[in-house]
């Protein structure tokens, strides 16, 4: 009795085990070789609607004119009259340096200069001297009443003190020249605002020693009026060509997100920028900023719209990618056709019917500038070649073509067993 029972649960076990590992892979069946697999179409309609061509890049915002203050003369700050966020005007004085040292020279070089005029008088007086005493020598060189020589030794005295007067000029320029030096490296010792706007950096404290002896240090930096401002925007090489000067565009802040602001493209510069092998182009967007909401280096998020498409015939993106499994277009396969809409399951292609796809030819290469999808009708999968225009991201515009309004694009072709199996993989781990 204990046998018999122990006999009729084993069979039973049997039974489950088997059943389990039919469930489990239908396409394998004892006895037989592997089924053909079976698909899942993924379809949509061809439908019309309206489309928006966008492109989007990031960019940042700068003021129109900003401007780096610096110090021309070297010295100490001693004193500061413009701070962060100050609105200053041109000509304004913004810091002073210590200008004792520059005034100390400015009056050395002045001595020298007055020098220079004294020796250049004094010059020109030896000079003056020096010629009546060559005219006197000559009247008597010509009575023969003093010797050659001493005409000789007059007429080069005369000379010299010529050449005297000469070089007692050139030091007075040079004393003059020095002179006005002094008083250009007083007036740096004062430094203004050369434009009128903002503050927005001030590097320097004082009582800070600032050394100018290899390039002029910055102490300010100054925005001009941030009610107009511009953003630079990064647009890809792929999408620059749909830009153009004088195009609408809009962005939004992090600081701001609920809002648009828009602007216009006043340039596209042609320098490229190549980071980590991408290359773009700077589009410069002028925005009126008269409340200054926005501020200097503020990430823009740009968007440009290139193109506006009003009931126009479209497919989904996905289409155009689709390319059927080797299987479907061989005919040894057959595909599960999904679908949602009335008509679909009117005609007899519900997600319970299984029909055998008979391509229509191999797939063709399509032409440049075209684009091609793959259409059903009916149980057959036909290859369409279309012109395509504005993609919106995720539908695309069709402007030629065999498509019409309600055809089936297939957009994705799921493998029914493989989509099984990862499922039962997924719930075991």
């Amino acid at each position: 009795m204990r046998n018999r029972i122990g006999f009729l649960v084993g069979m039973v076990a049997a039974l489950i085990v088997g059943g389990v590992l039919m469930a489990s892979n239908p396409g394998r069946l004892p006895g037989m070789g592997p089924r053909a697999p079976r698909y899942h179409l993924e379809k949509k309609r061809v439908e019309r609607g309206d489309l928006v061509g966008r492109v989007t890049a990031t960019g940042t915002l700068s003021a129109l004119v900003t401007v780096q203050v610096g110090s021309q003369v070297s010295g100490r700050i001693a004193e500061l009259n413009a701070d962060f966020g100050t609105r200053v005007k041109r000509g304004q004085v913004i810091a002073r340096l210590d200008a004792r040292l520059f005034e100390a020279a400015v009056q050395q070089a002045r001595a020298n200069r007055n020098a220079a005029i004294g020796d250049l008088e004094k010059a020109r007086a030896e000079a003056e001297n020096a010629a009546r005493q060559l005219g006197r020598t000559t009247e008597l060189s010509q009575n023969d009443l003093v010797a050659k020589a001493e005409l000789d030794t007059a007429t080069a005295q005369a000379k010299s003190h010529k050449a005297a007067v000469d070089a007692a000029m050139g030091n007075l320029e040079q004393a003059r020249a020095s002179y006005d030096q002094a008083k250009v490296n007083l007036g740096y010792a004062t430094i203004v605002s050369p434009i009128n706007g903002v503050v927005i950096s001030r590097n320097v404290d004082v009582g800070q020693t600032v050394a100018a002896s290899l390039q002029a240090p910055t102490l300010f930096t100054i925005a001009e009026d941030l009610g107009k401002m511009q953003v630079h925007a990064a647009v890809s090489e792929a999408d620059v060509g749909r830009l153009s000067q004088g195009m609408g565009a809009s962005f939004a802040v992090d600081a701001y997100p609920e809002q648009r602001f828009r602007g216009v493209i006043q340039q596209i510069r042609d320098s490229p920028q190549t980071l980590q092998n991408v290359v773009t182009y700077d589009a410069v967007i002028d925005v009126d900023n008269p409340d200054h909401r926005l501020r200097p280096g503020m990430t823009a998020n740009v968007t440009f719209v290139y193109a506006e498409r009003k009931g126009v015939l479209n497919v989904p993106s996905a289409a155009l990618r689709f390319r059927p499994p080797e299987e479907l277009l061989s005919g040894g396969a057959s595909a599960v056709v999904s679908g949602k809409h009335k008509k679909d399951r009117e005609r007899g292609l519900g997600e319970a019917q299984a029909a055998t796809l008979r391509p229509k030819g191999a797939p063709v290469a399509a032409e440049p500038g075209k684009r091609s999808v793959w259409v059903l009708h009916g149980d057959a999968l036909t290859q369409v070649p279309i012109d395509v225009g504005v993609v919106d991201g995720t539908r695309v515009e069709v402007r030629g073509g065999e498509l019409a309004d309600g055809d089936v694009v297939v957009t994705d072709a799921v493998n029914k067993e493989e989509r099984a199996e990862g499922k039962a993989k997924k719930g075991l781990f």
